[in-house]
């Protein structure tokens, strides 16, 4: 017994060491890879940079290999599964809706991915990790040319839905008179309107835009209620606008 117990001993020391460098292996791999991802970001001014990046994907690789270490494998999906909710609701703080625009999304989409290198990682699916990180770089490099071409092509509103609308800038005390103009012009071509807003306004001049109903508009007749309105008294400017349905 003399003899066994310091070996017992040598073997249960060189088992927690080996743990806890594969641990560090996990952390240093996360710690790595999520630099890259929010190196990236960084460079861009991205609200969730470097460090955000960084702190979730060791985050989740800690809580992955924590799950890992005291119930195996079935621990590490408990915790992922937790994870994954988690990040998620951190996600959902970058995102930020301006008006009709909502801006974020592929920030918190960054940080989601960010998360699961980290899960990989903790698992000791380094390789895994690695890859997913070059499709997360990928996704968000290579693949910006392609969304400025998309962007930068003229809206086909054959192809989509669309939202038409009507605007008039006049002075503020003309804006019931203009409003009215503008309900009445396009009521006479047979575009009934949804609403009629204020998009600016200052001391001097009012923006107003009118909705129509419809999601199909003939650009000629448009042209016309443009022409008419520029003509009306109180109106000192019109124009129309498309958009795509959010």
């Amino acid at each position: 017994m003399t003899v066994i117990d310091p070996l017992l001993d040598r073997l249960l020391a060189w088992a927690q060491a080996s743990v806890f460098l594969a641990t560090m292996l996990s952390l240093a791999t996360a710690f790595c890879l999520g630099t890259l991802i929010g190196f990236e970001r960084q460079w861009r001014q991205r609200s969730a940079g470097l460090r955000t990046n960084v702190l979730v994907a060791v985050g989740a690789a800690a809580f992955t290999d924590l799950g890992m270490r005291l119930l195996g494998a079935d621990g590490a999906t408990r915790i992922i599964a937790y994870v994954v909710s988690g990040v998620g609701f951190l996600g959902a703080g970058v995102i930020l809706k301006d008006g009709a625009n909502i801006r974020g999304l592929n920030t918190a989409a960054t940080l989601w991915c960010s998360a699961a290198v980290g899960a990989c990682a903790g698992a000791g699916m380094r390789a895994d990790a690695a890859a997913v990180t070059l499709f997360v770089l990928a996704g968000n490099t290579m693949l910006r040319p392609l969304v400025d071409w998309v962007n930068r092509r003229p809206l086909d509103a054959s192809s989509i839905e669309a939202v038409y609308r009507l605007h008039a800038v006049c002075d503020p005390e003309d804006v019931p008179a203009v409003r009215d103009a503008m309900t009445d012009a396009l009521e006479a071509v047979g575009y009934p309107v949804r609403d009629v807003e204020i998009l600016s306004e200052t001391e001097e001049q009012v923006e107003l835009a009118a909705t129509l109903v419809p999601s199909r508009a003939d650009p000629a007749v448009l042209d016309g209620v443009v022409a008419r309105l520029q003509a009306a008294p109180h109106v000192t400017g019109a124009t129309w606008s498309v958009s795509a349905t959010s």
